[in-house]
Protein backbone atom coordinates (compact mmCIF):
# COMPACT_ATOMS: atom_id res chain seq x y z
CA UNK A 1 0.00 0.00 0.00
CA UNK A 2 1.18 3.60 -1.26
CA UNK A 3 1.96 6.00 1.52
CA UNK A 4 -0.62 8.43 0.05
CA UNK A 5 -3.51 5.84 0.05
CA UNK A 6 -2.66 5.03 3.94
CA UNK A 7 -2.87 8.94 4.39
CA UNK A 8 -6.39 8.49 2.62
CA UNK A 9 -7.55 5.44 4.42
CA UNK A 10 -6.46 6.72 7.63
CA UNK A 11 -8.06 10.58 7.71
CA UNK A 12 -11.24 9.05 6.14
CA UNK A 13 -10.92 6.59 9.14
CA UNK A 14 -10.69 9.25 11.53
CA UNK A 15 -13.35 11.10 9.99
CA UNK A 16 -16.08 8.45 10.10
CA UNK A 17 -14.75 7.32 14.01
CA UNK A 18 -15.47 11.48 14.98
CA UNK A 19 -18.50 11.95 13.10
CA UNK A 20 -19.68 7.75 14.79
CA UNK A 21 -18.79 9.90 18.42
CA UNK A 22 -20.51 13.12 18.09
CA UNK A 23 -24.03 12.63 18.58
CA UNK A 24 -23.29 10.34 21.77
CA UNK A 25 -20.52 12.11 23.80
CA UNK A 26 -21.56 15.28 22.90
CA UNK A 27 -25.38 14.77 24.38
CA UNK A 28 -23.18 13.01 27.27
CA UNK A 29 -21.42 16.07 27.82
CA UNK A 30 -24.76 18.16 27.53
CA UNK A 31 -26.73 15.92 30.52
CA UNK A 32 -23.24 16.07 32.72
CA UNK A 33 -23.59 19.85 31.89
CA UNK A 34 -27.16 19.80 33.11
CA UNK A 35 -27.98 17.44 35.07
CA UNK A 36 -29.47 18.56 38.98
CA UNK A 37 -27.89 15.28 40.39
CA UNK A 38 -24.79 14.76 42.28
CA UNK A 39 -23.18 11.34 42.13
CA UNK A 40 -22.06 10.28 46.20
CA UNK A 41 -18.51 10.87 45.40
CA UNK A 42 -19.32 15.05 44.35
CA UNK A 43 -21.41 15.37 47.13
CA UNK A 44 -18.56 14.37 49.51
CA UNK A 45 -16.06 16.39 47.58
CA UNK A 46 -18.35 19.32 47.96
CA UNK A 47 -18.67 18.41 51.83
CA UNK A 48 -15.08 18.74 51.76
CA UNK A 49 -14.18 21.66 50.13
CA UNK A 50 -17.25 23.81 51.57
CA UNK A 51 -19.08 24.27 48.04
CA UNK A 52 -22.85 24.12 47.86
CA UNK A 53 -23.40 22.26 45.23
CA UNK A 54 -26.92 23.26 44.62
CA UNK A 55 -25.81 27.07 44.31
CA UNK A 56 -25.32 28.82 41.26
CA UNK A 57 -22.90 31.88 41.17
CA UNK A 58 -22.29 34.97 39.82
CA UNK A 59 -19.69 35.26 36.39
CA UNK A 60 -17.57 37.32 39.01
CA UNK A 61 -17.72 35.01 41.69
CA UNK A 62 -17.43 32.53 38.82
CA UNK A 63 -13.95 33.95 37.33
CA UNK A 64 -12.81 34.22 41.22
CA UNK A 65 -13.26 30.67 41.66
CA UNK A 66 -11.21 30.09 38.10
CA UNK A 67 -8.36 32.48 38.91
CA UNK A 68 -7.91 30.93 42.77
CA UNK A 69 -7.86 27.63 41.13
CA UNK A 70 -5.66 28.17 38.61
CA UNK A 71 -3.24 30.13 41.06
CA UNK A 72 -3.38 27.79 43.70
CA UNK A 73 -2.07 25.02 41.05
CA UNK A 74 0.26 27.13 39.76
CA UNK A 75 1.75 27.69 43.22
CA UNK A 76 1.87 23.88 44.26
CA UNK A 77 2.74 22.95 40.64
CA UNK A 78 6.05 24.96 41.42
CA UNK A 79 6.68 23.68 44.80
CA UNK A 80 6.37 20.44 43.43
CA UNK A 81 8.98 20.71 40.90
CA UNK A 82 11.27 22.97 42.85
CA UNK A 83 11.23 20.07 45.45
CA UNK A 84 11.45 17.04 43.39
CA UNK A 85 14.54 15.96 44.58
CA UNK A 86 13.75 15.35 48.13
CA UNK A 87 10.74 13.20 47.23
CA UNK A 88 9.55 9.56 46.08
CA UNK A 89 10.50 8.56 42.74
CA UNK A 90 12.65 11.10 41.96
CA UNK A 91 14.93 9.14 39.97
CA UNK A 92 17.90 11.51 41.09
CA UNK A 93 17.08 14.34 38.84
CA UNK A 94 18.43 17.60 39.93
CA UNK A 95 15.60 20.54 41.02
CA UNK A 96 15.13 23.03 37.84
CA UNK A 97 15.65 26.40 38.11
CA UNK A 98 13.21 28.93 39.22
CA UNK A 99 12.45 30.48 36.29
CA UNK A 100 12.27 26.92 34.23
CA UNK A 101 10.29 25.89 37.24
CA UNK A 102 7.64 28.88 37.29
CA UNK A 103 7.86 28.17 33.34
CA UNK A 104 6.85 24.83 33.61
CA UNK A 105 4.32 25.18 36.58
CA UNK A 106 2.20 27.63 34.38
CA UNK A 107 2.52 25.96 31.00
CA UNK A 108 0.43 22.77 32.33
CA UNK A 109 -1.71 24.57 34.41
CA UNK A 110 -2.86 26.91 31.41
CA UNK A 111 -3.47 23.95 29.18
CA UNK A 112 -0.41 24.65 27.16
CA UNK A 113 2.21 22.16 28.00
CA UNK A 114 5.46 24.26 26.72
CA UNK A 115 8.63 22.15 27.98
CA UNK A 116 11.85 24.20 27.89
CA UNK A 117 13.41 20.64 29.10
CA UNK A 118 13.72 17.08 28.63
CA UNK A 119 10.95 15.22 30.07
CA UNK A 120 12.67 12.03 30.43
CA UNK A 121 15.82 13.97 31.93
CA UNK A 122 14.20 16.32 34.24
CA UNK A 123 11.24 15.33 35.71
CA UNK A 124 10.83 12.42 38.00
CA UNK A 125 7.80 10.20 37.99
CA UNK A 126 5.84 11.03 41.01
CA UNK A 127 6.10 14.76 39.52
CA UNK A 128 4.98 13.73 36.04
CA UNK A 129 1.77 11.75 37.62
CA UNK A 130 1.17 13.93 40.52
CA UNK A 131 2.30 17.20 39.17
CA UNK A 132 1.74 17.05 35.30
CA UNK A 133 -0.72 14.50 34.75
CA UNK A 134 -2.96 16.07 37.64
CA UNK A 135 -3.28 19.73 35.53
CA UNK A 136 -3.43 17.83 32.44
CA UNK A 137 -6.65 16.76 33.85
CA UNK A 138 -7.88 20.25 35.81
CA UNK A 139 -7.07 22.47 33.03
CA UNK A 140 -8.85 21.11 30.60
CA UNK A 141 -11.45 20.72 32.73
CA UNK A 142 -11.28 24.34 33.17
CA UNK A 143 -11.40 25.22 29.84
CA UNK A 144 -14.89 23.16 29.26
CA UNK A 145 -16.49 24.61 32.11
CA UNK A 146 -15.77 27.82 30.72
CA UNK A 147 -18.15 27.04 27.62
CA UNK A 148 -20.03 25.49 29.37
CA UNK A 149 -21.12 29.52 31.48
CA UNK A 150 -21.07 30.67 28.29
CA UNK A 151 -23.77 28.56 26.67
CA UNK A 152 -25.73 28.92 29.82
CA UNK A 153 -25.97 32.67 29.28
CA UNK A 154 -27.69 32.03 25.98
CA UNK A 155 -30.06 30.12 27.67
CA UNK A 156 -30.54 31.55 30.34
CA UNK A 157 -33.21 34.79 31.28
CA UNK A 158 -33.21 38.00 32.92
CA UNK A 159 -30.52 36.60 35.90
CA UNK A 160 -27.08 37.10 37.06
CA UNK A 161 -25.86 33.54 37.53
CA UNK A 162 -23.47 31.22 34.87
CA UNK A 163 -23.32 28.21 37.14
CA UNK A 164 -21.06 26.76 39.81
CA UNK A 165 -17.47 26.34 38.68
CA UNK A 166 -16.72 24.08 41.34
CA UNK A 167 -19.29 21.66 40.13
CA UNK A 168 -19.05 21.89 36.66
CA UNK A 169 -14.99 21.12 37.32
CA UNK A 170 -15.58 18.16 39.61
CA UNK A 171 -18.30 16.54 36.99
CA UNK A 172 -16.20 17.22 33.70
CA UNK A 173 -13.13 15.07 35.63
CA UNK A 174 -15.00 12.38 37.41
CA UNK A 175 -17.44 11.80 34.80
CA UNK A 176 -15.59 12.47 31.79
CA UNK A 177 -12.09 12.86 31.29
CA UNK A 178 -11.62 10.13 33.98
CA UNK A 179 -13.68 7.24 32.77
CA UNK A 180 -12.06 7.88 29.14
CA UNK A 181 -8.71 8.13 29.67
CA UNK A 182 -8.20 4.52 31.69
CA UNK A 183 -9.88 3.21 28.73
CA UNK A 184 -7.74 4.65 26.21
CA UNK A 185 -4.56 4.14 28.61
CA UNK A 186 -5.79 0.27 28.62
CA UNK A 187 -6.28 0.68 24.87
CA UNK A 188 -2.43 2.32 24.38
CA UNK A 189 -0.84 -0.26 26.67
CA UNK A 190 -2.03 -3.08 24.85
CA UNK A 191 -0.88 -1.46 21.93
CA UNK A 192 2.95 -0.57 23.22
CA UNK A 193 2.94 1.97 25.12
CA UNK A 194 4.96 1.46 27.59
CA UNK A 195 3.84 1.81 31.68
CA UNK A 196 5.77 1.18 34.82
CA UNK A 197 8.23 2.64 37.63
CA UNK A 198 11.48 1.94 35.93
CA UNK A 199 13.92 4.32 36.37
CA UNK A 200 17.15 4.10 34.05
CA UNK A 201 18.69 0.47 32.17
CA UNK A 202 21.78 0.24 30.56
CA UNK A 203 21.49 -1.99 27.79
CA UNK A 204 24.00 -3.02 25.27
CA UNK A 205 23.08 -1.92 21.56
CA UNK A 206 23.69 -3.97 18.41
CA UNK A 207 26.83 -1.96 17.72
CA UNK A 208 28.28 -3.35 20.91
CA UNK A 209 27.58 0.54 22.64
CA UNK A 210 25.78 1.02 26.12
CA UNK A 211 22.42 3.31 25.87
CA UNK A 212 20.20 4.23 28.79
CA UNK A 213 16.93 3.35 28.46
CA UNK A 214 14.26 5.08 30.93
CA UNK A 215 10.90 3.80 31.55
CA UNK A 216 8.21 5.50 33.96
CA UNK A 217 4.17 5.79 34.05
CA UNK A 218 3.77 6.75 30.09
CA UNK A 219 0.62 5.45 28.88
CA UNK A 220 -1.50 6.82 31.84
CA UNK A 221 0.04 10.51 30.71
CA UNK A 222 -0.29 10.35 27.27
CA UNK A 223 -4.04 9.22 26.73
CA UNK A 224 -4.55 12.80 29.27
CA UNK A 225 -2.21 14.78 27.37
CA UNK A 226 -4.02 13.98 24.00
CA UNK A 227 -7.75 13.55 25.45
CA UNK A 228 -7.55 16.97 27.15
CA UNK A 229 -5.38 18.72 24.55
CA UNK A 230 -2.44 19.16 26.81
CA UNK A 231 0.73 17.70 24.92
CA UNK A 232 3.47 17.80 26.55
CA UNK A 233 5.61 14.61 26.35
CA UNK A 234 6.65 12.02 28.94
CA UNK A 235 10.18 12.48 26.17
CA UNK A 236 11.73 14.44 24.72
CA UNK A 237 10.67 13.30 21.18
CA UNK A 238 7.04 13.47 22.34
CA UNK A 239 4.51 11.75 20.02
CA UNK A 240 7.74 10.71 17.87
CA UNK A 241 9.04 8.33 20.78
CA UNK A 242 8.06 4.90 20.34
CA UNK A 243 7.65 4.50 24.07
CA UNK A 244 4.86 7.10 23.74
CA UNK A 245 3.84 6.15 20.26
CA UNK A 246 4.61 2.67 19.00
CA UNK A 247 2.97 2.03 15.69
CA UNK A 248 0.66 3.66 12.89
CA UNK A 249 -2.83 2.35 15.17
CA UNK A 250 -1.61 4.11 17.92
CA UNK A 251 -0.55 7.49 16.23
CA UNK A 252 -3.98 7.19 14.59
CA UNK A 253 -5.54 7.11 17.80
CA UNK A 254 -3.87 10.09 19.75
CA UNK A 255 -4.64 11.93 16.46
CA UNK A 256 -8.76 10.61 17.61
CA UNK A 257 -7.96 11.54 20.98
CA UNK A 258 -6.98 15.16 20.83
CA UNK A 259 -9.70 15.67 18.44
CA UNK A 260 -12.79 13.81 19.82
CA UNK A 261 -13.90 15.91 22.66
CA UNK A 262 -13.65 19.34 20.92
CA UNK A 263 -15.51 18.07 17.73
CA UNK A 264 -17.81 16.90 20.16
CA UNK A 265 -18.77 19.73 21.93
CA UNK A 266 -20.64 21.62 19.28
CA UNK A 267 -23.03 18.91 19.21
CA UNK A 268 -23.30 19.80 23.64
CA UNK A 269 -23.94 23.65 22.36
CA UNK A 270 -26.70 22.82 20.35
CA UNK A 271 -28.28 20.16 22.98
CA UNK A 272 -28.09 23.31 25.54
CA UNK A 273 -29.50 26.08 23.39
CA UNK A 274 -32.32 23.61 22.10
CA UNK A 275 -31.43 23.60 18.63
CA UNK A 276 -29.23 21.08 17.29
CA UNK A 277 -28.94 22.56 14.22
CA UNK A 278 -26.50 25.61 15.49
CA UNK A 279 -24.11 22.90 16.36
CA UNK A 280 -23.90 21.54 13.35
CA UNK A 281 -23.16 25.08 11.57
CA UNK A 282 -20.31 25.45 14.31
CA UNK A 283 -18.90 21.56 13.26
CA UNK A 284 -19.16 22.75 9.86
CA UNK A 285 -16.43 25.61 9.84
CA UNK A 286 -14.55 23.89 12.26
CA UNK A 287 -14.55 20.60 9.90
CA UNK A 288 -14.02 23.12 6.90
CA UNK A 289 -10.58 24.67 8.71
CA UNK A 290 -9.50 21.19 9.76
CA UNK A 291 -9.62 19.06 6.28
CA UNK A 292 -7.89 22.55 4.43
CA UNK A 293 -5.38 22.95 6.84
CA UNK A 294 -4.45 19.03 6.55
CA UNK A 295 -4.62 19.04 2.80
CA UNK A 296 -2.00 21.93 2.78
CA UNK A 297 -0.03 20.49 4.68
CA UNK A 298 0.03 17.43 3.04
CA UNK A 299 0.61 19.10 -0.20
CA UNK A 300 3.37 21.38 0.91
CA UNK A 301 5.46 18.15 2.36
CA UNK A 302 4.85 16.47 -1.00
CA UNK A 303 7.05 18.80 -2.80
CA UNK A 304 9.90 17.07 -4.53
CA UNK A 305 11.63 20.10 -4.92
CA UNK A 306 15.36 19.35 -4.86
CA UNK A 307 17.21 16.45 -4.91
CA UNK A 308 17.45 15.12 -1.94
CA UNK A 309 13.50 15.56 -1.76
CA UNK A 310 13.17 13.88 -4.69
CA UNK A 311 14.86 10.73 -3.52
CA UNK A 312 13.08 10.94 -0.34
CA UNK A 313 9.72 11.23 -2.10
CA UNK A 314 8.98 14.60 -0.55
CA UNK A 315 10.06 16.81 2.41
CA UNK A 316 10.98 13.97 5.37
CA UNK A 317 13.31 15.58 7.28
CA UNK A 318 12.63 15.42 10.93
CA UNK A 319 10.01 13.05 10.37
CA UNK A 320 9.55 9.86 11.41
CA UNK A 321 9.65 7.09 8.89
CA UNK A 322 7.22 4.90 10.53
CA UNK A 323 4.60 7.71 9.73
CA UNK A 324 5.75 9.32 6.83
CA UNK A 325 4.06 12.33 5.57
CA UNK A 326 0.49 12.03 5.48
CA UNK A 327 0.56 10.43 8.87
CA UNK A 328 2.34 13.26 9.56
CA UNK A 329 0.51 16.34 7.90
CA UNK A 330 -2.89 15.35 9.73
CA UNK A 331 -1.16 15.06 12.98
CA UNK A 332 0.80 18.51 12.49
CA UNK A 333 -2.67 19.96 11.39
CA UNK A 334 -4.82 18.26 13.89
CA UNK A 335 -2.67 19.26 16.86
CA UNK A 336 -2.15 23.08 15.63
CA UNK A 337 -5.54 23.64 15.50
CA UNK A 338 -6.43 22.21 19.06
CA UNK A 339 -4.20 23.72 21.90
CA UNK A 340 -2.46 20.07 22.08
CA UNK A 341 0.92 21.06 21.03
CA UNK A 342 1.63 16.97 21.10
CA UNK A 343 3.91 16.00 17.89
CA UNK A 344 4.94 13.51 16.18
CA UNK A 345 7.40 15.25 13.67
CA UNK A 346 9.19 18.06 14.10
CA UNK A 347 7.52 21.82 12.77
CA UNK A 348 10.78 23.18 12.61
CA UNK A 349 11.80 20.99 9.58
CA UNK A 350 8.95 21.24 7.50
CA UNK A 351 8.76 23.17 4.36
CA UNK A 352 8.49 26.93 4.91
CA UNK A 353 4.61 26.60 3.94
CA UNK A 354 3.98 23.79 5.36
CA UNK A 355 5.44 24.90 8.97
CA UNK A 356 3.66 28.62 8.18
CA UNK A 357 0.07 26.66 7.73
CA UNK A 358 0.83 25.16 11.00
CA UNK A 359 2.02 28.79 12.79
CA UNK A 360 -1.14 30.20 11.18
CA UNK A 361 -3.48 27.27 12.70
CA UNK A 362 -2.78 29.05 16.31
CA UNK A 363 -2.85 32.22 15.11
CA UNK A 364 -6.69 31.51 13.89
CA UNK A 365 -7.09 30.95 17.96
CA UNK A 366 -7.12 27.01 17.83
CA UNK A 367 -10.93 27.37 16.96
CA UNK A 368 -11.06 24.63 14.40
CA UNK A 369 -11.79 22.38 16.48
CA UNK A 370 -9.40 24.52 19.02
CA UNK A 371 -8.57 23.63 22.96
CA UNK A 372 -10.73 21.76 25.00
CA UNK A 373 -13.90 23.85 25.84
CA UNK A 374 -11.41 26.88 24.65
CA UNK A 375 -11.99 25.94 20.96
CA UNK A 376 -15.94 26.57 20.86
CA UNK A 377 -15.85 29.85 23.31
CA UNK A 378 -13.24 31.09 20.87
CA UNK A 379 -15.74 30.01 17.66
CA UNK A 380 -19.15 31.41 19.87
CA UNK A 381 -16.83 34.64 19.92
CA UNK A 382 -16.51 34.48 16.21
CA UNK A 383 -20.03 33.70 15.53
CA UNK A 384 -21.25 36.31 17.68
CA UNK A 385 -18.85 38.79 15.56
CA UNK A 386 -19.97 37.55 12.36
CA UNK A 387 -23.26 38.12 13.22
CA UNK A 388 -22.95 41.84 13.99
CA UNK A 389 -21.26 42.17 10.58
CA UNK A 390 -24.40 41.18 9.44
CA UNK A 391 -26.09 43.48 11.26
CA UNK A 392 -24.55 46.14 9.75
CA UNK A 393 -24.75 45.22 6.34
CA UNK A 394 -28.58 45.53 7.11
CA UNK A 395 -28.77 48.18 9.28
CA UNK A 396 -30.61 45.77 12.37
CA UNK A 397 -29.43 45.51 15.89
CA UNK A 398 -27.84 42.13 15.74
CA UNK A 399 -29.54 39.00 17.41
CA UNK A 400 -27.84 35.77 18.21
CA UNK A 401 -29.86 32.79 19.76
CA UNK A 402 -32.73 35.35 20.83
CA UNK A 403 -30.37 37.54 22.34
CA UNK A 404 -29.46 40.90 21.49
CA UNK A 405 -25.64 41.68 21.19
CA UNK A 406 -25.39 45.56 21.82
CA UNK A 407 -22.13 47.79 22.53
CA UNK A 408 -21.48 46.04 26.24
CA UNK A 409 -21.73 42.57 24.39
CA UNK A 410 -19.68 43.73 21.31
CA UNK A 411 -17.12 45.45 23.50
CA UNK A 412 -16.12 42.25 25.23
CA UNK A 413 -16.01 40.15 21.51
CA UNK A 414 -13.42 42.76 20.46
CA UNK A 415 -10.96 42.65 23.29
CA UNK A 416 -11.47 38.97 23.73
CA UNK A 417 -10.24 38.71 19.76
CA UNK A 418 -7.44 41.26 20.03
CA UNK A 419 -5.66 39.83 23.23
CA UNK A 420 -4.02 37.60 21.62
CA UNK A 421 -2.44 39.09 18.95
CA UNK A 422 -1.17 41.93 21.13
CA UNK A 423 0.57 39.34 22.84
CA UNK A 424 1.72 37.37 20.02
CA UNK A 425 2.85 40.32 18.23
CA UNK A 426 4.32 42.66 21.46
CA UNK A 427 6.10 39.50 22.33
CA UNK A 428 8.00 38.24 19.09
CA UNK A 429 8.56 42.45 18.15
CA UNK A 430 10.66 42.72 21.85
CA UNK A 431 12.27 39.63 21.46
CA UNK A 432 13.31 40.64 18.29
CA UNK A 433 14.42 44.11 19.57
CA UNK A 434 17.19 41.97 22.03
CA UNK A 435 20.18 41.41 20.87
CA UNK A 436 20.70 38.63 23.29
CA UNK A 437 17.22 36.53 22.60
CA UNK A 438 18.00 36.84 18.44
CA UNK A 439 21.39 34.75 19.43
CA UNK A 440 18.91 31.97 21.12
CA UNK A 441 18.08 31.48 17.32
CA UNK A 442 19.60 28.67 15.67
CA UNK A 443 18.63 29.98 12.16
CA UNK A 444 18.94 33.39 10.84
CA UNK A 445 16.99 35.34 8.59
CA UNK A 446 13.09 34.58 7.71
CA UNK A 447 13.28 30.71 9.46
CA UNK A 448 14.95 32.42 12.36
CA UNK A 449 12.44 35.00 13.06
CA UNK A 450 9.79 31.97 12.56
CA UNK A 451 11.25 30.36 15.24
CA UNK A 452 10.54 33.27 17.37
CA UNK A 453 7.48 33.93 16.04
CA UNK A 454 6.19 30.24 16.45
CA UNK A 455 7.16 30.68 20.11
CA UNK A 456 5.38 33.22 21.47
CA UNK A 457 2.20 32.14 19.10
CA UNK A 458 2.49 28.74 20.75
CA UNK A 459 2.40 29.95 23.89
CA UNK A 460 -0.46 33.33 23.64
CA UNK A 461 -2.55 30.42 22.47
CA UNK A 462 -1.77 27.90 24.91
CA UNK A 463 -0.84 25.11 22.18
CA UNK A 464 2.51 23.76 23.35
CA UNK A 465 4.49 23.34 20.39
CA UNK A 466 7.43 24.65 18.90
CA UNK A 467 9.98 25.14 16.48
CA UNK A 468 12.66 23.50 18.17
CA UNK A 469 15.41 25.14 16.87
CA UNK A 470 15.24 28.28 19.38
CA UNK A 471 17.43 28.28 23.04
CA UNK A 472 14.14 28.99 24.97
CA UNK A 473 15.60 27.82 28.29
CA UNK A 474 16.76 30.76 29.45
CA UNK A 475 15.50 33.35 32.20
CA UNK A 476 14.28 36.15 29.31
CA UNK A 477 12.39 33.48 27.17
CA UNK A 478 11.02 30.98 30.86
CA UNK A 479 9.76 34.73 31.62
CA UNK A 480 8.58 36.14 28.63
CA UNK A 481 6.42 32.93 27.47
CA UNK A 482 5.11 32.33 31.04
CA UNK A 483 3.33 35.68 30.76
CA UNK A 484 2.17 35.27 27.55
CA UNK A 485 0.56 31.63 28.65
CA UNK A 486 -1.02 33.60 31.66
CA UNK A 487 -2.49 36.26 29.83
CA UNK A 488 -3.18 34.26 26.84
CA UNK A 489 -5.18 31.68 28.93
CA UNK A 490 -6.91 34.28 31.74
CA UNK A 491 -7.92 37.43 29.85
CA UNK A 492 -10.03 35.96 27.53
CA UNK A 493 -11.57 33.86 30.14
CA UNK A 494 -12.34 37.19 31.62
CA UNK A 495 -14.10 38.73 29.02
CA UNK A 496 -15.94 35.16 28.10
CA UNK A 497 -17.41 35.12 31.22
CA UNK A 498 -18.47 38.40 31.46
CA UNK A 499 -19.87 38.15 28.00
CA UNK A 500 -22.05 35.35 29.67
CA UNK A 501 -23.12 37.37 32.21
CA UNK A 502 -24.38 39.76 30.21
CA UNK A 503 -25.73 37.14 27.70
CA UNK A 504 -27.74 35.75 30.94
CA UNK A 505 -29.49 39.51 32.29
CA UNK A 506 -31.22 39.64 29.08
CA UNK A 507 -34.80 38.68 27.98
CA UNK A 508 -34.90 36.81 24.77
CA UNK A 509 -36.17 38.32 21.66
CA UNK A 510 -38.31 36.68 19.46
CA UNK A 511 -37.13 35.36 15.94
CA UNK A 512 -38.69 37.63 13.22
CA UNK A 513 -38.09 37.90 9.55
CA UNK A 514 -35.17 40.38 9.69
CA UNK A 515 -33.53 37.89 11.92
CA UNK A 516 -30.64 36.41 10.41
CA UNK A 517 -30.61 32.36 10.17
CA UNK A 518 -27.62 31.06 11.63
CA UNK A 519 -27.85 27.34 11.26
CA UNK A 520 -27.56 27.71 7.20
CA UNK A 521 -24.94 27.09 4.46
CA UNK A 522 -25.01 30.78 4.39
CA UNK A 523 -24.00 31.16 7.89
CA UNK A 524 -21.49 28.60 7.71
CA UNK A 525 -19.67 30.74 4.85
CA UNK A 526 -19.58 33.95 6.90
CA UNK A 527 -18.30 33.04 10.06
CA UNK A 528 -15.75 31.51 7.92
CA UNK A 529 -14.51 34.77 6.32
CA UNK A 530 -14.95 35.92 9.66
CA UNK A 531 -12.28 33.72 10.50
CA UNK A 532 -9.99 34.74 7.64
CA UNK A 533 -10.23 38.68 7.52
CA UNK A 534 -10.75 39.06 11.40
CA UNK A 535 -8.24 36.95 12.58
CA UNK A 536 -6.23 35.67 10.04
CA UNK A 537 -4.94 38.56 8.20
CA UNK A 538 -4.03 40.30 11.40
CA UNK A 539 -1.06 38.65 11.40
CA UNK A 540 -0.58 38.99 7.44
CA UNK A 541 3.04 41.10 8.00
CA UNK A 542 4.46 38.68 10.60
CA UNK A 543 3.70 35.93 8.22
CA UNK A 544 5.05 37.47 5.62
CA UNK A 545 8.55 38.52 7.62
CA UNK A 546 8.67 34.95 7.88
CA UNK A 547 7.07 31.63 6.71
CA UNK A 548 5.75 33.41 3.11
CA UNK A 549 9.49 35.67 3.23
CA UNK A 550 11.32 31.94 3.33
CA UNK A 551 9.11 30.07 0.80
CA UNK A 552 9.34 32.53 -2.08
CA UNK A 553 13.34 32.88 -1.21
Amino acid sequence: MSSTLAGWLQALALVGALALCYRPLGDYIAHLLTSAKHLRIERGLYKVVGVDGDADQRWPVYLRSVLAFSALSILFLYGLIRLQTHLLLSLGMPEMAPHQAWNTAISFTTNTNWQSYSGEAALGHLVQMAGLAVQNFVSAAVGIAIVAALIRGFTRNRTDRVGNFWVDLTRIVLRLLLPLSIVFALVLVANGVIQNFHGFHDLATLGGDTQSIPGGPVASQEVIKELGTNGGGFFNANSAHPFENPNGFTNWLEIFLLLVISFSLPRTFGKMVGDNRQGYAIVAVMAIFWVASAALITFAESQHSGTALQAAGGAMEGKEQRFGIAASSLFAASTTLTSTGAVNSFHDSFTPFGGGITIFNMMLGEIAPGGTGSGLYGMLILAIVAVFVAGLMVGRTPEYLGKKLGGREMKFASLYILTTPALVLIGTGIAMALPGERAGMLNSGAHGFSEVLYAFTSASNNNGSAFAGITVNTPWYDTALGLAMVFGRFLPMVFVLALAGSLAQQQPVPASAGTLPTHKPLFVGLLSGVVLIVVGLTYFPALALGPIAEGLH
